[in-house]
């Protein structure tokens, strides 16, 4: 089902606005960031124990708090998996103790007698593993934005790698704004995200980049403009199509996927979406803006060669 068939959107008519509302999101995220102090960092990054209990009742989260409150472990965080008793429980490294989850599965025994809890899954993580899984998953990211930076120069030209990477930067940024604001943790899981979303936004560009090449050559006279505004629309319907497919999978998994993959698929949610915004509003424009750019110092410089001649 085609649902963009034939359309003349004046996509970079509306490049300005698409530039101020991408920079509106960009720095709500900041100010979330650095309201926060900086991202809300998993066990994974910060270092400490996470548990997963499971209970022959759901035990509500209230109730487990102020059990766990009552050793000293107030601030650990607790995530439940819908009526079927089991739990995450996320404790910081300061926190920590060699018995930690022998006294929670105890004390939560001890508070009700009546329903069982056991002890399903453990995994430590040491302060400095925090540190260099943080050192390696920006790296990661790094380098995959400088590999798509010179996989689209070698492919088009510099200008378009430049206006690729740009647009992956700016999925990633609002990404991490959007899970700040909404107070999700940075987890190993959300950097596979990320890197998913990469690749997943430089492949609708590059669609996009394609087809702006073959336009220049059929379209041979016309500006850049037009010729990048038929593009977009030559394959509004294939962006299109592909996203909502792939939105509808994320949104199944993130209401029936269970508590362990939501964070997950929230983010690529987010991505996909922004993704999809970035390739037509981010990626394309800012190379038309450079061109212009470019085209504006030529002309400058042949009047400026005329008046002295």
């Amino acid at each position: 089902m085609n649902l963009f068939v034939n359309t003349n959107f004046n996509f970079m008519g509306a490049r300005k606005i698409a530039f101020g509302a991408s920079i509106v999101l960009i720095v709500v995220g900041l100010i979330s960031i650095l309201g926060h102090r900086g991202l809300k960092l998993g066990v994974d990054f910060s270092g400490g124990v996470l548990l997963q209990v499971r209970s022959e009742q759901k035990i509500p989260t209230q109730e487990m708090r102020r059990v766990l409150g009552g050793m000293g472990l107030a601030d650990a965080e607790i995530q439940q998996f819908g009526d079927e008793g089991e739990a995450i429980i996320r404790v910081r490294q300061e926190r920590a103790s060699p018995t930690l989850a022998a006294d929670i599965v105890e004390a939560l025994n001890a508070h009700d007698p009546q329903n069982r809890t056991e002890l399903r899954r453990q995994e430590l993580v040491g302060p400095k593993v925090g540190a260099e899984l943080r050192t390696t998953a920006t790296i990661a990211v790094i380098v995959a934005l400088i590999g798509m930076l010179i996989y689209i120069w070698i492919r088009f030209e510099f200008m378009f790698g430049l206006g690729g990477v740009a647009a992956l930067a700016h999925d990633v940024v609002i990404t991490l704004g959007l899970l700040s604001l909404t107070n999700r943790e940075i987890t190993l899981q959300i950097v596979a995200a990320l890197l998913t979303i990469v690749g997943y936004s430089i492949n609708d560009t590059i669609v996009v980049y394609d087809r702006i090449r073959e336009n220049r050559k059929k379209m041979y006279g016309k500006s850049l403009v037009d010729i990048v505004n038929r593009s977009v629309n030559e394959t509004l319907s294939r962006t299109i199509n592909t996203s909502l497919t792939t939105l509808l999978v994320l949104i199944a998994l993130y209401f029936l996927g269970g508590e362990v993959i939501r964070d997950f698929a929230f983010a690529l949610m987010i991505g996909i979406i922004v993704g999809t915004y970035s390739s037509v509003y981010i990626a394309t424009p800012l190379v038309v803006d450079w061109q212009l750019a470019q085209d504006a110092r030529r002309r400058s410089r042949l009047k400026a060669a005329a008046t002295r001649a």
